[in-house]
C-alpha cells in the first residue's frame, strides 16, 4: 500500500487542528497526524498554507472566540478557556492584536447583532411601531 501524498497528509493534519483547536495542541501532536517529524511538518505546513501550525491554531481559536463574543453572553473568561487559552491575559493580548480591540470592546461593537438574535424581529417591530395613543386627534 502506498503512503498518501504530502498534500493529503497536510490536509489531514489541518483538519485535526480544526477539530481539536480547544485542546492543548503542539506541533509534535499535529505532526504525528501527518506522519512527519515536527520540524519537517512545520516547514511543509508553512509552505503549503502560508502560516505556521501555531499561527493557524491561534487564528482558529480567535475566530471561534469572536463568534462566541458576538452570539453568546458568556463571560470573557469562559470564552477564553472554551477556545483553548489558559490565560485571560494572553487571550486578551492576542485578541487585541488580531481584532484591534479588547474582547469587551469587540462585544460592545457587535451587541446589536446579539440583541437581534435574542429579541425576535416581530417583537422589535411591535415595539418600534408608533402607538395610536401617541397620535392625537382633535376631540370635537
Amino acid at each position: 500500500m502506498q503512503a498518501p501524498p504530502v498534500a493529503r497528509r497536510l490536509l489531514r493534519a489541518k483538519d485535526f487542528a480544526d477539530s481539536h483547536y480547544a485542546e492543548p495542541l503542539n506541533i509534535a501532536t499535529i505532526a504525528r497526524v501527518a506522519h512527519q517529524s515536527p520540524a519537517h511538518f512545520a516547514r511543509q505546513f508553512r509552505r503549503a498554507f502560508g502560516e505556521t501550525p501555531h499561527q493557524y491554531v491561534l487564528s482558529r481559536r480567535l475566530e471561534r472566540a469572536a463568534s462566541l463574543l458576538r452570539n453568546t453572553d458568556y463571560t470573557v473568561a469562559r470564552i477564553c478557556t472554551s477556545v483553548g487559552f489558559t490565560s485571560v491575559g494572553s487571550f486578551t493580548t492576542s485578541f487585541g492584536r488580531v481584532f484591534g480591540e479588547t474582547p469587551i470592546e469587540y462585544r460592545k461593537q457587535h451587541l446589536p447583532v446579539l440583541a437581534q438574535r435574542v429579541i425576535p424581529p416581530c417583537v422589535l417591530r411591535a415595539v418600534e411601531r408608533p402607538q395610536l395613543s401617541r397620535i392625537r386627534e382633535d376631540a370635537a
